[in-house]
């Protein structure tokens, strides 16, 4: 839904304080989110945001969401999106304006009540004085958004910032701690139902013969039905009183799958694949710094050439899929966590038969994410919405609530694509890059989708390549190679960050290593003269002069591990200690010490920018720990819970972690995904000096 650019300042939906500012009579102030949360903390940084323009009093502020409705996308794109680290980054304007013109408003609200001028008055914390008069802002609230919306506001010089800069708590933060904080997943509506349904168990497969008589023998099963799936498959929902009647309806099915002519993807095969293709030219990358004549880099005194191998992952947010649909004749109600309301309300109109506008999508706050709730498809609510219409078309209308189990969405889900590089790179003795050739083979997320303009070009997903090269001038020539595999890909936290910074900073560490150069200086030096790398170096020395390194000697058996990377226009570089455990193929690497340098421009909220470096360098570590993959066996996901798949606990945890943020009262810039693509790279550079092996694969290996 693209805004009128032309459109006069304080006239655009998005600039509508009513939209996003409520006070009640007593002070209480809420403010609306117009994204979604998922642990990420904007629901707070947007309030805060808008708070200080406003003056609020922050022990007032409450926080909500907003919908599919024109006011809440993105004013930037003009689309309603929750992604790509750009919610306070795009949005930080917009609700400083939208606090300074609600400010404005109750002023001249006041002015008029009062009888005085406007300029008279002064408002702060809630309050507004004058005269020898003072009253909160709830008095006059009504009245104000009565009057027009001011084109023109004045910002507060960030000097003058009293809650922007301050570490502060997440507002939903008892909630969650207290387990009172409500999900998606509990969504409650008189009369409802609970679903689950049995997907085939290969991609695309479809409905043989069905025998549900078994199910619905099942205490409070209501109804068995067939239902059409994402990407054209075919499933069986099995309606009931609640989640575990369903549950048991569903084991008690008899299916079979017609799988015939449907392509069964193996893990082993694709490998094969992945690594002949890799060795081939490919599709040139769209971007100039990447078309580099490299051709005599074989005659370079010195050589690398190394393949890397990255599995397929699933997103594993501790929540999972749920969506509660209340279907009726004139109207639809979802209820669920939306990262694309705007584009989803379209799909889920077209799938229950009704009107855009008779779709209300209620936007519910996420137990993580990580990409896995923007399915530009609109994918696991489309299925939601095809159980609510096959309840109706049998006659039981009712509202229903499908959930996905984990292993629903292990098995059954969408994955980060599987990826190999290729690496053929020349330098000399004092570790000048000459020629550096790179291949890369992934399933592109772009294509086909809705979402296809805002990066697929000339053949390339531009998120499969991100990061490469990036910040260091080197000469590269990088060709793609998307294959078509009948396995759903998604972005996944971070995107093609989780591969690009893995290779490039564990090459540009191998080069050090081969020329005998430390590896800060080396990569300090790579960025001498790039205005571009300003933000990097600045990342890079905060985490080294708060780790210590070069100033105190390691204990034995530790070693450090240094790696940066800047995804969606922040970079964190990381410093770390690592050492082994166990022996043999059983050795596994402990991270002792994490040490963070973040430059993410303006720092919002201190608190939230620790703790997402914090969980995303946890996350990181778990794409190093055996088994934390994807693998298929033809065409079947083998994975189907934690116990399969192996995630970080509590012992894995650094035993000191450290978060540097560089001052900075440029605009900020995303935080929520730039933690992660830095850590893996920087442990496998510890571990390859723990073991002279280079870890050319995730999970780490050793021989």
């Amino acid at each position: 839904m693209a805004q009128d650019a032309k459109a006069k300042p304080g006239s655009k939906p998005t600039e509508q304080p009513l939209a996003f500012v409520s006070i009640a009579r007593d002070g209480t102030t809420t403010i609306l989110c117009n994204r979604m949360d998922m642990g990420q903390g904007i629901e707070t940084g947007l309030a805060m945001i808008c708070a200080e323009e406003l003056d609020a009093d922050w022990a007032q502020v409450r926080t909500g969401f907003g919908d599919q409705k024109g006011e809440y996308v993105d004013p930037l794109f003009g689309i309603h999106l929750t992604g790509g680290s750009n919610s306070v980054k795009n949005s930080y304007q917009q609700y400083r304006e939208l606090g300074a013109r609600t400010r404005a408003m109750l002023l001249a609200a006041a002015a008029q009540a009062w009888g005085v001028p406007a300029a008279s008055l002064t408002a702060q914390n809630g309050v507004i004085s004058g005269g020898g008069k003072s009253a909160g802002y709830g008095e006059f609230f009504d009245a104000a958004m009565k009057l027009p919306v001011p084109e023109a506001v004045t910002l507060k010089d960030p000097k003058a910032f009293k809650r922007i800069g301050q570490p502060t708590t997440l507002t939903v933060s008892r909630a969650k701690s207290t387990g009172t904080q409500a999900y998606g997943m509990d969504v409650q509506l008189p009369g409802m139902a609970v679903a689950v349904i049995q997907r085939p168990p290969v991609f695309n497969g479809k409905v043989a013969r069905l025998d549900s008589s078994e199910a619905l023998k099942v205490k409070g099963v209501k109804a068995v039905l067939p239902v059409t799936l994402d990407r054209g498959g075919q499933g069986v929902a099995v309606v009931a009183s609640g989640y575990w009647a369903a549950k048991k309806g569903r084991d008690a099915l008899k299916i079979d799958w017609d799988l015939a002519g449907t392509p069964k993807p193996d893990t082993a095969a694709l490998t094969a694949q992945y690594l002949a293709l890799a060795k081939t030219p490919g599709t040139p990358a769209p971007r100039p710094e990447l078309q580099a004549d490299v051709s005599g880099w074989a005659k370079a005194p010195k050589t690398i050439t190394a393949d890397f191998v990255f599995p397929y992952l699933n997103h594993a947010q501790m929540e999972p899929l749920a969506c509660t649909v209340d279907l009726k004749a004139d109207r639809c109600d979802f209820h669920y966590a939306s990262q694309m309301p705007g584009i989803d309300a379209m799909n889920l109109a077209q799938a229950v038969g009704l009107k855009p506008e008779q779709v209300q999508i209620h936007v519910q706050m996420a137990g993580g994410g990580f990409g896995r709730r923007a399915t530009p498809a609109t994918e696991w609510p489309r299925e939601a919405a095809a159980v609510a219409v096959a309840l109706a078309q049998a006659g039981k209308p009712m509202p229903v609530k499908v959930i996905w189990s984990r292993e629903d969405d292990m098995k059954a889900g969408y994955y980060r694509p599987m990826t190999v590089h290729r690496a053929e790179i020349g330098f000399d003795a004092s570790g000048k890059v000459l020629g550096w050739q790179h291949r890369i083979v992934s399933q592109s997320i772009l294509k086909g989708s809705p979402l296809e303009g805002f990066g697929y070009q000339k053949g390339v997903d531009a998120t499969s390549i991100e990061g490469m090269r990036e910040p260091y001038e080197l000469p590269m020539n990088l060709g793609v190679h998307h294959p078509d595999v009948n396995v759903p890909v998604l972005w996944w936290r971070s995107v093609g960050s989780t591969h690009t910074a893995y290779v490039m900073e564990t090459l540009v560490d191998e080069i050090a290593f081969a020329t005998k150069q430390d590896p800060v200086a080396y990569r300090m030096k790579l960025m001498e003269g790039n205005a571009k790398a300003e933000r990097h170096r600045a990342a890079l020395q905060a985490a080294v002069d708060k780790s210590g390194y070069g100033k105190r000697k390691l204990k034995p058996g530790q070693a450090w591990g240094v790696a940066l990377h800047e995804s969606f226009e922040s970079v964190v570089a990381y410093v770390v200690v690592a050492s082994l455990k166990g022996k043999g193929k059983e050795r596994r690497p402990a991270l002792e010490e994490v040490h963070a340098g973040v430059h993410c421009n303006l720092c919002v909220n201190p608190r939230a920018i620790e703790t997402q470096v914090q969980g995303a360098a946890i996350m990181a570590l778990g794409t190093t720990m055996p088994t934390h993959r994807i693998t298929l066996k033809d065409g079947v996901v083998e994975q189907g819970n934690f116990y399969d798949v192996a995630m970080p606990r509590m012992p894995d945890a650094p035993k000191v972690m450290t978060v540097s943020i560089v001052p900075s009262n440029d605009p900020p810039k995303g935080m929520g995904e730039p933690g992660l693509p830095a850590l893996a790279p920087a442990l496998a550079n510890a571990v390859a000096r723990l073991t002279g092996q280079r870890q050319r694969e995730l999970p780490f290996r050793f021989a």
